[in-house]
């Protein structure tokens, strides 16, 4: 079993920033990528952010220069630092992890339960 639990969203106001943290734990051979993703209320689930394995990242245009993802292959967790928030940053942010359980597994997605970012005054 593989678990992957977020920490850090709440209440901000505009201009304001949190750091979102997601550790992966359990049967884990290695893990690949590693990806933010939010939901907006009432819309689908889009990408933040994601970072390989070796470091290299991408971001969605709307978060360009304000978030920063990052990883730590020690402790299998990643982190996005989110600055000068908007309330379009609103949403359920979910963490994800291609990885894979075995060295003869597949790779396979796993997410996270979710954790509410709210930006407003």
């Amino acid at each position: 079993q593989v678990q992957l639990v977020e920490s850090g969203g709440g209440l901000v106001q505009p201009g304001g920033s949190l750091r979102l943290s997601c550790a992966a734990s359990g049967s884990i051979f290695t893990i690949n990528d590693m990806a933010w993703y939010r939901q907006p209320p009432g819309k689908q689930r889009e990408l933040v952010a994601r970072i390989t394995s070796g470091g290299s990242t991408n971001y969605a245009n709307s978060v360009k220069g304000r978030f920063t993802i990052s990883r730590d292959n020690t402790k299998n967790t990643v982190f996005l630092q989110m600055n000068s928030l908007k309330p379009e940053d609103t949403a359920v942010y979910y963490c994800n992890a291609r990885l894979m359980t075995s060295a003869w597994s597949s790779i396979n997605a796993y997410w996270g339960q979710g954790t509410q970012v709210t930006v407003s005054s």
